[in-house]
């Protein structure tokens, strides 16, 4: 079977897992040094087995298959610990933190407004995020692609009422951003809350390839962009405020919004819950996938370059101001990376503060260390897996990672445990 990736390349997953070379270049630094890729002693282990998901059946009622897609995991930060999984079609599902058997609550539906289609399988329900004050206010935020116009991507504000388990009424909706794409792919779709409280919204380039419209290196667009607002206050009409020291807020013709720029699709971001950081995994074109390290204002390059390459016919390795990523790999390895995050659980001492991430088409897992005070990885461990496609990455409440994939007996949810993997 033919399986979509986010570059846009029909590949053949089993295949290429078959012939998936070994060969690494680090960025940076770290490409001029040798760098340890021992395997780490950590297990991959399938979890939630037990779950019954409302509303899902394997077979639908005119006899076809049904996939399960988690696209998300993620926790309502109440301290509750419970975990919240939503669907690419629109269902949001809440369960308990336990492997005990146990059918879902649907804290919300919006599948009467996402689009989703397997054959434009970059749409959907995308991204989820709770309000760090949560508990009090109940606003949550989402992304997804809207049925009420084509390839148009809506942030919104959603209130949850009750208490354990919650509802989110679909009256509530406060759209924040609409954002039309010219294509179907690349649609980023990752939304976070930083620590200094402002919502961070990750947007591809609007799709294609090779960035036919420019938008990457185009401040007059939010396409390609990290984006940053405040969903606390409200001007200029808008149902949010532009943060003052967002760093392109004086400069003429530039849309205020943005933080950073020079990105194809951010297929996960996420911040390091110990120290701040804000991590990006970028998905390449032809040759090359990067992971970086956000700062305010920076330019990662795309699409005059393509990781730490040359790209196109304005294609510059070294264009002054760019920022490098501090990880590269090429296609020999994998074709599209799923970032992850900062591992800051407890149960796997030996993942602790690495950056956990995978590649969809090779099926591989890899820990990252990083050294943030040299500014070079040191390390890039493969984590033994039954290369799996990882879709996406989350994290509980507790900070314990899981990764997810697409299936069809909906036991596409897995976390890590000490041992080595037999």
């Amino acid at each position: 079977m033919l399986i979509q990736n986010r570059c846009g390349l029909f590949v053949m997953a089993l295949l290429f897992t078959l012939c998936v070379g070994e060969a690494w270049m680090a960025s940076s630094s770290a490409a001029e040094e040798a760098i340890s890729t021992k395997p780490l002693p950590v297990k991959v282990v399938p979890v939630f087995e037990n779950v019954e998901w409302s509303g899902w059946e394997a077979v639908s009622e005119d006899g076809l298959s049904q996939t399960f897609r988690p696209i998300l995991l993620t926790n309502f930060g109440d301290g509750s610990n419970r975990i919240v999984v939503p669907t690419q079609q629109g269902v949001v599902h809440v369960i308990e933190n336990t492997q005990a058997k146990q059918k879902s609550h649907i804290l919300f539906d919006l599948s009467s407004k996402v689009v989703y289609k397997d054959k434009e399988n970059e749409e959907g329900f995308l991204g989820m995020a709770f309000h760090p004050n949560f508990r009090e206010n109940g606003e949550l935020f989402v992304y997804y692609t809207t049925k009420d116009a084509p390839h148009t991507s809506v942030v919104s504000r959603f209130k949850a009422k009750g208490t354990q388990p919650q509802t989110v009424d679909l009256a509530s909706e406060e759209e924040i951003l609409r954002i039309p794409q010219p294509y179907w792919n690349h649609n980023g779709g990752t939304i976070a809350f930083g620590p200094d409280g402002y919502l961070y919204i990750a947007l591809g380039d609007g799709g294609s390839g090779g960035d036919p419209h420019n938008n990457g290196q185009n401040l007059e667009t939010w396409l390609g962009k990290i984006l940053r607002i405040d969903v606390n206050q409200r001007e200029a009409g808008k149902a949010y405020a532009i943060p003052a020291d967002n760093p392109f807020v004086k400069k003429a013709g530039a849309r205020p919004e943005i933080y950073a720029l020079g990105l194809r699709n951010v297929w996960r971001m996420a911040f390091d819950r110990a120290t701040g950081v804000l991590w990006a995994a970028d998905v390449g074109q032809n040759l090359w996938e990067e992971i970086d390290i956000i700062q305010k204002g920076g330019n990662y390059g795309w699409s005059v370059r393509e990781g730490l390459h040359p790209f196109g016919k304005n294609g510059n390795r070294s264009s002054q101001g760019m920022i490098d990523p501090i990880f590269e790999y090429n296609h020999d390895v994998g074709k599209s990376i799923t970032g992850g995050s900062v591992y800051r659980g407890e149960k796997v001492p030996e993942l602790q503060g690495k950056y956990l991430y995978a590649d969809y088409v090779s099926g591989k897992l890899w820990a990252l260390d990083y050294d943030s005070k040299a500014q070079k990885v040191v390390g890039n461990h493969l984590i033994p897996s039954q290369q799996l496609p990882v879709v996406s990455f989350g994290e509980d409440e507790k900070g314990e990672v899981y990764f997810m994939t697409v299936t069809g007996s909906g036991k596409g949810i897995y976390s890590f445990q000490p041992g080595a993997s037999h």
